[in-house]
């Protein structure tokens, strides 16, 4: 089930107060078109990748390139702003829900809903990786068919 992210005043103002203090705390300027992404990914109800950000945001900065947007993204995923959302295949996809939860990924309509799952959370390392490496998380990625295009395919 999708997980809507409430879009109310005091949700937003609390965003961006701890965008503005993270990116103070990486030293980044805290420019219109940084707060301009930001709130098109915060107010994205998909996991939207550098290009469908880019197609919104150019209407209030038409001067901004998608490589901008692209790299701003990027940024913002390495200072713990959003996560990336890998895709194998398909372009790079950026997610503003910090909180721990997992994806399932539709292969037919690529849209990607948030689920949790406590099963899921307490996944056990095998030993042999446990042995060899450092685990640093765990994520659980799904891949099927969504509600919408199950209901188009009988399955």
């Amino acid at each position: 089930m999708d997980k809507e992210r409430p879009l109310k005043t005091e949700y937003l103002e609390e965003k961006l107060q701890k965008f503005k203090e993270i990116c103070r705390r990486h030293g980044m300027k805290i420019t219109p078109q940084r707060v301009g992404i930001y709130q098109e990914l915060l107010s994205s109800q998909e996991h939207p990748s550098a290009s469908a950000i880019y197609r919104k945001i150019r209407n209030y900065y038409p001067n901004i390139s998608l490589g901008t947007v692209n790299s701003t993204l990027l940024v913002f995923s390495e200072i713990g702003l959003a996560k990336s959302v890998e895709s194998s295949g398909e372009p790079k996809r950026f997610d503003p829900n910090l909180e721990p939860h997992h994806h399932f990924k539709c292969i037919k309509c690529g849209r990607i809903i948030d689920f949790q799952s406590n099963v899921y959370d307490h996944i056990v390392v095998p030993p042999e990786i446990d042995r060899k490496f450092v685990v640093m998380g765990k994520r659980v990625h799904l891949e099927g068919l969504c509600d919408k295009c199950r209901a188009k395919v009988k399955v």
